[in-house]
């Protein structure tokens, strides 16, 4: 199995910006964690504060991954052209945020690409990612 992780802008900062909502770990030092954890599953990380590129990548992906795992970020609410790009690939996607985004600000309250996924998480910090891996692990079997 094939996983793409997908995550939006600002999320280079993890581990630095904000570290009391989003944890002081940068997200290479959680990816290679969960690469070690999930052996048999090809693990693979994108990350861009370009909202075209995160739909570049959306649609190259869909001939080569079994699973996209995103965390759109701000883009999530605001972002039609990524949801679009969502709904226009066959691969499954699983949304996913570092944050419970309905215990945020209102306006995070509304997701434009969860419409397009087969499921978010959220709120679990860096384990929603995790999470996400299980979804796509445990229908594979």
């Amino acid at each position: 199995m094939k996983i793409l992780i997908v995550n939006g802008p600002n999320l280079n900062l993890l581990g630095e910006r904000e570290t009391n909502l989003y944890g002081d770990k940068p997200f290479e030092s959680y990816l290679n964690g969960l690469r070690d954890h999930f052996v048999e599953i090809t693990i693979e990380y994108f990350q861009s504060n370009w909202e075209g590129e995160i739909i570049d990548k959306l649609h190259a992906a869909a001939v080569i991954y079994d699973g996209i795992i995103l965390n759109a970020a701000a883009y999530t609410h605001t972002s039609v052209a990524i949801a679009d790009a969502v709904k226009a690939i066959v691969i499954p996607v699983v949304e996913v945020h570092i944050t419970n985004i309905l215990n945020r600000e209102e306006y995070r309250h509304t997701s434009l690409i969860a419409p397009g996924c087969v499921g978010s998480i959220t709120g679990f910090g860096l384990d929603s990612y995790r999470l996400g891996i299980e979804s796509f692990r445990s229908k594979k079997k």
